[in-house]
């Protein structure tokens, strides 16, 4: 009965999730062969999976914990029980067990709870409801007001029997066999329960006739049979074997219950989150005065408080983790949030805050308004740092910690991505100089070489062979043409298109001429440095949604063409697995926190202007599972809405196959101005008096942008909320205007935001809003259909978007379009490089410019990103450093190891 009811039981759960199947492991110190087949018998017919870890029988304590420890962390095992010996079972060991898989109830929590009685919230023993059972159920026993005897059982079995006996309000005396007085308790019991075999000493006929006996003295846990046998002298016997099958049986009960429990917890529950308290100061102190006065939550008690198990996280310091990709695979079935993106208008050099709205977002939505929220954000390139803008990780009370940590080198993913970029780059001069110094048979030996007297492929070899049709596995059988057809890229080193990078501001690498040593043999050509986010490895990174996934993607990254105009691949360098190698722990999201402890997490980097500036699609796909149905994703996108959120959909979207549910669309009054015809900004200069007094026209006239970039927003079908980033010069009037206009112009809402200045507190009704608007359902669809004509794909981006007349394309942009499309390469989205301070490719035209030509100077393709990238105008993929760049401020206090002045 009890078998095929949790048959049933799981057959219902197993409606709802197809895959699941409980696991239940026995830990088994010893040979009990007996017990192992009853076991598994048991949980086949109730439909669950189990798994015997045998231990030699003299296991010592560390050993058989050491094996708890791992089941307890191992997220496919849903339930754990001991066979060991009774002189292994110490505290220790025992309350080594995790309480929600102890299905035997034998560790003090489960024991505690069903003592204080909370049965429902425990796991109560299988031997003692066992025994209940039988004597209820099989020996038809009234419990209420019986004498109860319990003899011989020890630790958790005699604890639950007595609970249990207890609560049916029976009086339950328990006693050893040694007890004094032994022959006057039997005499007096209605029940007699045997927790361990007879002593041969003690004689049956201390036991009265017609005295009801339970007999489990078989050592359920151990798996050890008591001595001796009573007999048929009690009419109201009990045998061990019965005690021991039923309470398999119950064990399997518990197992489901265990199932249920676990299913219940991987499906849409708030977040028993700890929120950090705020204490806002005004005027408000610097980002890193305030990032440092908050004291951050260890990111283990954050990750578990959000529902990761311990497995799940690689802790670098006490304040930010990696996350496992594992993650994904436990959480399937779990349905995602809603999806929510922040981008802005048209920046200036005044900034808009779309970091700050993004955290002060969520910060609103869980520590406010109790709803599970995550913020996704990019990784900052160190160059701007050092550079001219600063750290970005937020501001004021709206921002994330340690804002330093955030900001210098997180957990090295930047720089895994600068060591792969830079071994492919010398990988393909390397083989182009050996290509121009060696015959063909001398190249071969090399690239395959006999080791101790056997030659033999590599496998990333062997793939190439098969590209090129060469159906051969022994290097001795090729022909000299087949040789060299494998040993020879012929790389035309003008088709070139993979940079070296670097993670710093440097304008003297724009353009260079490597390879001037003798050593290199006169092989010498022009080449030039990126910054490191800008390298197509980056985009991969953030576009990658397994590390299969990253591995194709890195293999497929076109670096320059053959003398004959065919595409040459980093797979055909033989560096795939490489470069997967150097890039295994970059794939993993790093989590951090907000000033309210909010979780975020920060991962890849792409710049916007001249990639797709997103975050990564693994981020916000694990994000979308941790937060449950209810639960919000907030990531942002680079710069503009023209610009980030156009590459978001296009791109990012069409990559991921994830649909957006609401834009917030960031603006400022002083930025409005600017788009308005406000005078020019200079970096450190103090602001004309435009931007500091009411200025209504001004602000009108730049609403123009804002309006346009609603539109643009409209244009993928996703419901628009304008938040407007209030500063304290900003007056009612204005904000105002902005919101009246922004309603006017489609938005869904506008609100103004006060998070920079107090924080989550500061932006729930901007939470409010994008919950409804979230809500109310999203009709998203991609602005062009991939498989048009490069040239028509960027032409409806420059129409539709940007606003632009037509395009211009140049002699060589024309020529490498023609190529890629040859290649095979034409369906792929469109990624435009090109500046953010305009709509148009003139940086000085604010607002919205109108009836312009958009030049396309060229266009270069990222295969392994999947996407063409045509470039506006000039654009540069290294930035330089200011005259008075930010690492004149930025210190180290030797005495207490803290920076300074960093934003």
């Amino acid at each position: 009965e009890v078998i095929r009811n949790s048959k049933e039981v799981l057959s219902l759960l197993q409606e709802k999730n197809p895959t699941f199947k409980p696991v239940l492991a026995i830990i088994q110190a010893g040979d009990d062969n007996l017990m192992q087949e009853i076991n598994q018998n048991l949980a086949e017919e109730a439909g669950l999976n189990i798994t015997h870890i045998c231990l030699p029988p003299d296991s010592s304590e560390a050993e058989i914990i050491d094996e708890i420890l791992k089941i307890n962390e191992d997220a496919r095992v849903h339930g754990l029980a001991l066979q060991i010996s009774e002189s292994s079972f110490s505290n220790k060991v025992l309350n080594a067990l995790k309480p929600e898989k102890d299905v035997d109830g034998v560790t003090d929590i489960n024991l505690g709870r069903l003592v204080r009685g909370d049965a429902h919230e425990c796991y109560v023993s299988p031997v003692a409801r066992a025994v209940i059972e039988l004597l209820e159920k099989s020996v038809g026993v009234n419990l209420d007001g019986k004498k109860i005897l319990v003899i011989g059982a020890h630790g958790s079995l005699e604890a639950a029997l007595q609970c249990l006996f207890q609560r049916r309000g029976s009086m339950t005396m328990s006693s050893q066999w040694n007890t004094p007085q032994l022959q006057s308790k039997l005499h007096e019991a209605d029940i007699v329960v045997l927790g361990s075999p007879k002593p041969e000493e003690i004689p049956l006929s201390w036991i009265q006739p017609g005295t009801t006996v339970l007999n489990c003295s078989h050592d359920f846990l151990s798996g050890k049979l008591g001595g001796g046998s009573l007999g048929a002298h009690f009419n109201g016997l009990v045998a061990e074997d019965d005690v021991s099958l039923l309470a398999a049986a119950l064990r399997i009960q518990n197992m489901v219950s265990s199932g249920r429990r676990w299913l219940r917890e991987q499906q849409h529950a708030r977040w028993r989150l700890h929120c950090l308290k705020l204490q806002p100061l005004s005027p408000v102190p610097s980002d890193l005065e305030i990032s440092r006065a908050q004291t951050p939550k260890a990111v283990d008690v954050l990750a578990k408080e959000i529902g990761l198990l311990a497995d799940e996280i690689e802790v670098y310091g006490k304040s930010k983790a990696k996350v496992r990709l594992s993650l994904l695979e436990r959480l399937k079935d779990q349905a995602d949030g809603k999806y929510v993106l922040v981008a802005g208008i048209t920046p200036t050099p005044l900034g808009e805050g779309k970091s700050t709205v993004t955290v002060g977002l969520v910060q609103a939505l869980t520590a406010h308004l109790n709803i599970n929220s995550f913020a996704c954000l990019r990784q900052p390139s160190q160059g701007p740092t050092f550079g001219v803008k600063g750290g970005a990780a937020g501001g004021g009370y709206a921002q994330v910690i340690p804002m330093e940590e955030f900001n210098l080198h997180l957990t090295g993913d930047i720089h895994a991505i600068t060591a792969a970029n830079n071994l492919l780059a010398a990988a393909i001069d390397t083989r182009i100089l050996h290509e121009n110094s060696q015959t063909d048979k001398a190249l071969y030996n090399r690239l395959v070489p006999s080791v101790n007297g056997v030659r033999e492929f590599s496998s990333i070899q062997l793939a190439r062979l098969k590209k090129l049709g060469i159906n051969k596995t022994d290097p001795n059988t090729l022909t000299e043409e087949e040789i060299g057809k494998f040993a020879r890229l012929n790389i035309d080193p003008s088709t070139i298109t993979w940079q070296r990078v670097l993670d710093t501001n440097d304008r003297f690498l724009r353009k260079i001429t490597i390879g001037q040593a003798p050593t290199e043999k006169g092989y010498s050509r022009q080449a030039q440095f990126d910054i490191a986010v800008a390298s197509e490895i980056m985009a991969v990174l953030a576009l990658a949604d397994s590390l299969a996934d990253m591995k194709e993607r890195l293999g497929r990254m076109v670096v320059a063409s053959d003398k004959s105009g065919q595409p040459v691949t980093a797979e055909d360098l033989g560096v795939t697995g490489a470069l997967t190698v150097l890039m295994k722990d970059a794939i993993k999201p790093n989590l951090m926190q907000t000033l309210e402890g909010t979780p975020v997490f920060v991962h890849a980097g792409p710049f916007a202007n001249i990639a797709h500036g997103n975050s990564s699609v693994l981020a916000d796909k694990i994000a979308l599972k941790l937060v449950g149905q209810e639960g919000f994703v907030v990531t942002e996108a680079g710069f503009g809405a023209d610009i980030g959120m156009e590459k978001f959909f296009n791109i990012k979207c069409r990559a991921s196959g994830l649909v957006p549910n609401a834009v917030v669309l960031v603006a400022t009054v002083r930025a409005l101005k600017m788009h308005g015809g406000g005078p020019s900004v200079t970096a450190g200069v103090p602001l004309k008096k435009e931007y500091t007094e009411e200025n209504i026209q001004l602000v009108a006239d730049g609403c123009c942008n804002l309006q346009k970039q609603i539109q643009i927003a409209q244009l993928f079908g996703v419901p628009v909320i304008v938040a407007l980033n209030v500063f304290k010069t900003d007056t009612r009037a204005e904000i105002d205007l902005v919101c009246e206009l922004a309603r006017r112009a489609g938005a869904f809402d506008a609100v103004p935001c006060y998070h920079w200045s107090v924080g989550g507190k500061g932006s729930v009704e901007l939470a409010r809003a994008v919950r409804d608007a979230a809500n109310k359902g999203s009709r998203f669809r991609f602005l062009y259909d991939v498989q048009l004509p490069i040239v028509e794909k960027i032409r409806t981006i420059a129409q539709t978007v940007y606003g632009a007349k037509d395009i211009e394309l140049s002699p060589e942009a024309q020529s490498k379009i023609d190529r890629y499309t040859q290649q095979g390469f034409g369906n792929l989205p469109i990624c435009m490089a090109k500046t953010h301070l305009s709509l148009s490719h003139q940086p000085d035209k604010k607002g919205v410019p109108r009836d312009f030509i958009l030049p396309i100077s060229d266009v270069r393709a990222s295969i392994g990103a999947g996407f063409i990238y045509p470039l506006v105008g000039t654009m540069s993929t290294m930035p330089g450093l200011p005259t008075r760049p930010c690492f004149y401020d930025i210190d180290l206090d030797t005495e207490t190891e803290q920076v300074k002045g960093l934003f």
